[in-house]
């Protein structure tokens, strides 16, 4: 008996995946920049992934340069749309 349902974003790749495609869909403010909280509140409310889903998800965009976090944490910038193939 399965207690849990699967988690759709426990793999990092997928969770970076799906960043990059709501990070996409949002206009950017200024310089390309899109604040954190346009991406994270969908992605944790909306689609009900974990915090820790949202960090891995994140990391694994930056290391595979989807993504481009400032050091305060408070913006991305989107460098590749291709992340959502």
């Amino acid at each position: 008996m399965k207690l849990t349902a699967e988690r759709p974003f426990a793999n990092p790749e997928a969770a970076a995946r799906k960043l990059v495609e709501l990070a996409s869909g949002i206009e950017p403010v200024q310089d390309g920049r899109i604040h954190i909280e346009k991406i994270n509140a969908p992605f944790l409310y909306t689609l009900k992934a974990s915090g820790k889903e949202f960090g891995a998800g994140i990391k694994m965009a930056v290391e595979r340069g989807w993504l481009e976090l400032h050091e305060s944490g408070t913006y991305v910038r989107l460098l590749k749309a291709e992340a959502t193939i």
